[in-house]
C-alpha cells in the first residue's frame, strides 16, 4: 500500500521541466530535495525555481512566502539524501538506460514504501519497470509545462503496478489542484501525446505535401483547437456542437488523413542541423536572441492567462452550478 503521509518529495532532474515540479512540490507544501545529476543544472535551477515562485505569487496561484517556500528545498548531487523521500519524481532525459541507472540509485536509498514515478513522454512504463527491484511502486507521471500552472496532469500504472497506489496518486493529485487522469493500462505516448502526435503529423503531411504553410497549420490550430479545448475535450466538443455532423463527416474524411509511420522530412532537416527551436534561434521559425526571450517571456505570460481563464470552467463545472441551485 501507498504512504499517503507524504511531507518530502524528491525531484531528480533539474532541467526546465524539473525546475517546475519543484516549483510545483513546494507551492503545495511540501520539503524537496532537487538532485541534479548533471552540474549545469545546478547553475540554473535555483533561478529557474525562485523566478516561477515569485511570478505565481505575483499572479496569484500561491500566497505563500516565496523566501519561506525556498527554505523547503535541499540542493544536492548526492542519492542517498532521498532517503526520507516517501515520492520520488524522476524527470531525467528521455533515455531508457539512463533512466535505468537512477533508478538503481534511487532504489538503494529509499524505502520499500516510497513510491516512484517517472515524467516520460512516451517511453512506456512496461519499459522501464522491469528492471526495478519493487516495479509494483513504479507508475508514470507525465507533466506539462509550466507544471505549477496546468492542472494537467497524467498518472500511467504499467502492468507490475499496484493499483491503488495509482488512486492513491490521483487523490494527492488532485489537493496540487490538478484535474488528473490515471490510465490503468500502459500505452506508448498515454492519452495527450498519442492525440497530439496524430495531429503533428496532419500538419506535416499538410505542410509537405504544399496544402497549407506552417503559418497557416499554426494559424487554423490557434484559432480554432485554441479556443475550444480549454473549455472541454474532444467528445465534450462534439456533443455541445452536433454529434451528427461529425459522424457523417468521418467517413469522407478518415480515409484521407495521414497514416505516414516515417519520421516527417521537415522535422528531420532540422533536427539534424541541430535546430531546437528557440534555444538557439532555428526551429519551423527562425528566432533573433531578442524575438526568442521576447517568445519565452509571451508564452509565460499567456500560461498564467490561460490558467486564471480555465480554472473558471473545471472539469466539474456544470455539476458544481447544479449542485449550487439545489
Amino acid at each position: 500500500m501507498a504512504n499517503t503521509n507524504i511531507k518530502e518529495v524528491g525531484v531528480i532532474g533539474l532541467g526546465l521541466m524539473g525546475s517546475s515540479i519543484v516549483a510545483a512540490m513546494l507551492m503545495s507544501g511540501y520539503k524537496v530535495i532537487a538532485l541534479a545529476p548533471l552540474p549545469a543544472d545546478m547553475e540554473k535551477a535555483p533561478g529557474h525555481i525562485a523566478h516561477a515562485l515569485q511570478e505565481s505569487f505575483k499572479q496569484g496561484i500561491h500566497s505563500h512566502d516565496v523566501d519561506e517556500l525556498l527554505q523547503n528545498i535541499v540542493y544536492t548531487s548526492n542519492y542517498a539524501d532521498l532517503h526520507n523521500s516517501m515520492l520520488i519524481l524522476e524527470c531525467v532525459i528521455e533515455n531508457v538506460d539512463i533512466k535505468r541507472q537512477v533508478y538503481a540509485l534511487i532504489e538503494a536509498v529509499v524505502t520499500q514504501e516510497t513510491i516512484i514515478t517517472t515524467n516520460t513522454s512516451a517511453i512506456p512504463i512496461t519499459i522501464l519497470q522491469e528492471t526495478l527491484e519493487h516495479p509494483q511502486r513504479f507508475l508514470g507521471m507525465h507533466w506539462a509545462e509550466p507544471a505549477f500552472t496546468t492542472p494537467f496532469l497524467e498518472i500511467i500504472c504499467g502492468p507490475q503496478t499496484e493499483l491503488s497506489i495509482g488512486e492513491t496518486l490521483y487523490a494527492i493529485a488532485e489537493t496540487w489542484g490538478k484535474e488528473p487522469t490515471l490510465l490503468r493500462k500502459d500505452i506508448r505516448g498515454f492519452i495527450t501525446n498519442r492525440l497530439m502526435y496524430a495531429m503533428y503529423r496532419e500538419g506535416f503531411n499538410l505542410v509537405e505535401n504544399g496544402y497549407a504553410s506552417i503559418e497557416d497549420v499554426d494559424r487554423a490550430c490557434r484559432n480554432d483547437a485554441g479556443h475550444w479545448m480549454s473549455f472541454c475535450g474532444l467528445f465534450r466538443y462534439m456533443d455541445l456542437t452536433g454529434l451528427q455532423a461529425y459522424y457523417h463527416v468521418m467517413k469522407d474524411l478518415f480515409p484521407t488523413l495521414s497514416n505516414q509511420t516515417t519520421t516527417p522530412q521537415l522535422i528531420e532537416n532540422i533536427a539534424q542541423q541541430g535546430g531546437n527551436g528557440i534555444t538557439n534561434g532555428l526551429g519551423f521559425y527562425k528566432y533573433t536572441k531578442e524575438e526568442a526571450a521576447e517568445w519565452e517571456r509571451a508564452f509565460e505570460e499567456f500560461s498564467y492567462d490561460i490558467n486564471n481563464l480555465s480554472r473558471k470552467y473545471p472539469v466539474n463545472l456544470v455539476e458544481q452550478r447544479l449542485k449550487n441551485k439545489q
